[in-house]
């Protein structure tokens, strides 16, 4: 048996409930959707605890600048 973080059955839950609530429907896009719903309070919280230093927020991320720049903008963050 594996251990889950509480992110991990954060997700469990969310993703078994919304699957519950299709009621049988084919979902479609559930990859999109998952990291749509996760990467904005990520990146606001990231930021938040960055003092809005991108350079420090990229950091935290592992994740170049430019694309941390780019994700904050498609999640009008910026």
């Amino acid at each position: 048996m594996t251990q889950h973080s509480v992110i991990d059955d954060a997700v469990i839950r969310s993703l078994e409930k919304y699957f519950h609530d299709l009621d049988g429907t084919q979902p479609t896009s559930v990859y999109d959707m998952v990291i749509h719903a996760v990467e904005k309070p990520l990146l606001e919280t990231i930021m938040r605890h960055a003092d809005g230093n991108q350079l420090r927020a990229s950091a935290m991320l592992g994740i170049n600048r430019n694309t941390l720049r780019k994700k904050l903008h498609q999640h009008g963050l910026l």
